[in-house]
Order: structure tokens, then sequence, then C-alpha cells
């Protein structure tokens, strides 16, 4: 009887697929490419009703307390360094500047934002950063200054030109603004143009200018355009432009009429003055000369030539 030979060569394939699978059971997993494994928030609230921003309020000179919370969700400890960015952002101080996590963990960092003496009473933003593990989160921080608000809008440099309305906007106040325009064009003949007031797609901080178009491709070659912003807190203002464009091809063929004109003008002129000049009057005093009598000759009669004139020709428009 001969040996089973073909089973075991049927048996080593399954044993070596299972020894495969144990191994890569083993192995650990493939990192996989999506957001990072630790997060920055505000502190308070759950995961899924977290604050959605650091929101601090009082008058200058106050410093205003909230805490920064940074959890490391990985299986690798984790360093993170904090700082302040923008307006808001550089009134921050953070009680450690870089946070060492171990794996799993979450700590709350302490912040403290004073606000300046000299701060105006409104509206002023800027972010908490948190940076590690290659990754960098921003978390906005938004603070109110307690005290009198004043709205204060402006709208300069109204100009239309190629088809479209340039000008721009100032936020001369204390307060975030969300601008609304209205458009308005005078012409000749009536009104032109009538945009009613709508909301601009923009929110201008306190100082902030921002400059914007309006297209207008049909503009006509005479108009008077008023533009009117407004904004929360009774913020108003209103500002307008002229714009007469004249015709390329009728101002260079008036030009050429006009040469046409002095160039006849000046040749009447010239004409005038050299008819003057071909036969002089004598003064009203003056008596006629006597011509001698030519001596007699012989033979035919010579015919008298006419007189040459020597004097050289004036030019039009010289003086006599």
């Amino acid at each position: 009887m001969s040996p089973p030979t073909p089973r075991r060569r049927r048996a080593l394939p399954v044993l070596t697929a299972a020894l495969a699978a144990l191994l890569c059971g083993l192995a650990p997993p493939a990192a996989a490419d999506g957001p990072p494994d630790w997060a920055a928030r505000p502190t308070g609230g759950t995961d899924r009703d977290a604050r959605p921003y650091v929101y601090l309020e009082g008058t200058p000179g106050t410093v205003l307390q909230d805490r920064l919370t940074v959890t490391n969700s990985g299986r690798a400890p984790l360093t993170v360094r904090l700082r302040g960015d923008g307006r808001a952002g550089a009134w921050i101080r953070f009680a450690e500047d870089t946070v060492t996590l171990p794996p799993r963990t979450r700590a709350e960092v302490p912040l403290a934002l004073t606000v300046p003496d000299n701060a105006v009473p409104g509206d002023a933003s800027g972010e908490a950063v948190a940076t590690g593990g290659g990754e960098e989160i921003r978390v906005p921080v938004r603070v109110r200054t307690i005290g009198p608000t004043l709205a204060a809008l402006g709208v300069e440099d109204v100009e239309v030109s190629g088809g479209t309305i340039r000008y721009a906007l100032v936020n001369r106040g204390n307060a975030m603004l969300r601008p609304r325009l209205a458009v308005r064009a005078e012409g000749v003949f009536g009104t032109l143009l009538d945009r009613p007031e709508r909301p601009l797609p923009l929110e201008l901080a306190p100082g902030r200018r921002v400059e914007r178009t309006e297209p207008w491709p049909d503009a006509p070659d005479a108009v008077t355009v008023r533009l009117r912003v407004t904004a929360s807190g009774g913020a108003r203002d209103e500002a307008e432009a002229s714009a007469t464009y004249l015709p390329v091809a009728p101002a260079v063929g008036g030009g050429l009429l006009a040469l046409g004109g002095l160039a006849a003008l000046a040749s009447g002129a010239y004409r005038r003055r050299r008819t003057g000049r071909a036969a002089p009057q004598p003064p009203p005093d003056a008596k006629p000369a006597v011509q001698p009598e030519p001596p007699e000759q012989a033979g035919p009669p010579v015919e008298a030539q006419p007189p040459v004139d020597t004097e050289p020709l004036l030019k039009a428009g010289a003086k006599t």
C-alpha cells in the first residue's frame, strides 16, 4: 500500500494560509489617513454639546479667565504648543505654553485674557492655536469690551469706470458691522439705475477698510451715481460720483474741422495782405511825380513792362 502523499501536499497550503492570517492579526494596524488623533476645544459641555468658541466680556483693564481642553486619543505621547493669534488672541496668556500628554489622556489648560486699559467698547476676535503631531487646531476667541458702543460707517472713493462702480467701506466705530448697500444713478433724462438696499456678504470689524466693486456694464456716457450704506446701530453714510465720457470720433472730426478753418482763415489773410502790398496807395497830400517824356526813338514803339514788386512776401499773420 502506497503512502498518502497527495493528502500532505493539499494540507500544506492550508497551514501556510492559516499561519499568515495569524501573523497579520498580531501585526499593528497600518496608519490610515484622516483627522488627527487629538483635539483642542473650549472646556465645558460634552463632545456632542461643546462650546463652539471661547466667549469673554469685561471692562477695560479686567483679567478674564477660561480653560482649553486638549485630548490625546492616540497610542503615543503627544506634545502640544499653545499660543494666541489675532487681535483678541494677543491678549491671551496660557498657564503653560507647552503641554505633553500621555496616550489616551486629556488636560485642561487655564488661560487668562487681559482686556487692555485703552480698549474701546465693542467686539474683538482672535484665536487660540494648538500645534502638535504635524497638525494645527484653531479655537475661535471672541471678546466684548463693555462700555458705550458707537456704530459709525463710511463710504468713500466712489468712481465709475469701465462699466464698474468702485467704492470703499470704512468702519469708523467700535462695533462689528454688517453693511447694507443701495445704489442709485441719475442721468440727463432721469433715473437710470435704482437697486434697492441689500445686505453685503461681509462683516466689517472696527477700524477695517474694504474696497469693493458694483457691476454696471451698460453705464451711459454721462451719469451721477449715489451710494447709500447702512448698518445696525444707526450707522449710515452716502457718497456720489459723476462721470462724463466724450466719444473719440466726433472729437477728432471737430479738431480737423477747426484746423481746416484756421488754415482757410490764414490763407485769406495772406491773400488780403499780399494784394494790399502789390498796389500801395499814395498819401492824401502827396503830389503826383512828373515823369519826363521819353525821347523819340526810331522804329515801332516798345510796350511798357509792368513794374516788378521786389519786396519780400509777408508771412500769413505777420505784422505790417
